[in-house]
């Protein structure tokens, strides 16, 4: 349970410092962070937060929108937004700050990633000059239009292997591959560059590439066989469970939470 994360999306409902709290109070020593909520209460009062109540932090998400395109459709200066970013992980504690690179802009997939490429060259030193490792997050195929041509680990590989492995890695994020016929050769290959693994279920019937995520052990995802994979690749980092799910998001925060407890000790943590 010492690598259990609660990355703060499966408990939408809950502001930061509720979450912070909430994960002291349930015996979880590790939260995953997102940007609008560290936001909402600045920084330097999260750190304070995380202080006060002995909980760290196994990532920030996210940075990224490398190619200018968002699901939103307001165009954005990704690497501007970027640095940012890396600076609130430095100040955060975090030395994982994850990036989904950005959809596909001007209808043009190759020159898309090939931004992406050249967005991370420039951020990489500025990266590792802050002590910040930048974590390439591919999303499901499904997701390429509009939130990252980044689809596959192998294809986040091939981009991260250009630079120091202590800058630039990879998040493995079940959700989005675990359907991957070479999931398991490219974990292995990953290797020291696995940043951070995320865990949590596809809906079934899949009903929305974006919500139709379910806890552990609600849909057919071999939650113990990909996390051996991991740790056999050498990862012993945080292990976060992130569901984007309405339903889970309606509960309390603390219905939520332990929900999420209950679903990694009996599908992800070892048995």
């Amino acid at each position: 349970m010492n690598r259990l994360s609660l990355n703060q999306i499966s408990t939408k409902s809950w502001s930061l410092p509720e979450a912070v709290a909430g994960c002291a109070e349930a015996g979880v020593e590790w939260i995953g962070l997102w940007r609008d909520k560290v936001a909402e209460v600045g920084v330097a009062e999260t750190v304070r937060l995380l202080k006060r109540y002995g909980v760290k932090v196994s990532s920030l998400c996210r940075g990224g929108f490398l190619t200018g395109v968002t699901p939103e459709g307001e165009p954005v200066d990704g690497v501007a937004d970027t640095r940012r970013a890396i600076d609130e992980a430095a100040a955060l504690g975090t030395d994982v700050l994850v990036l989904v690179v950005g959809g596909i802009a001007d209808n043009d997939l190759a020159a898309s990633r090939q931004r992406v490429a050249d967005a991370v060259g420039e951020l990489a030193p500025y990266a590792r000059e802050r002590g910040v490792r930048l974590g390439l997050e591919p999303l499901h195929p499904m997701q390429c239009v509009d939130r990252s041509v980044l689809s596959t680990l192998a294809q986040a590989l091939d981009l991260a292997e250009e630079h120091p492995a202590e800058v630039v890695g990879v998040v493995v994020d079940e959700f989005h591959v675990w359907w991957d016929p070479e999931v398991e050769a490219s974990i292995a290959r990953a290797g020291e560059r696995i940043l951070g693994f995320h865990v949590c279920d596809p809906l079934v019937p899949f009903t929305d590439p974006l919500l139709a995520r379910a806890l552990p052990g609600e849909g057919p995802v071999d939650h113990r066989g990909l996390r051996s994979r991991v740790e056999a690749a050498g990862y012993r980092g945080p292990i976060e469970v992130e569901v984007f799910n309405a339903e889970l998001w309606s509960l309390p925060g603390e219905v939520a939470l332990r929900k999420v407890i209950e679903s990694y000790r009996r599908h992800v943590a070892e048995p």
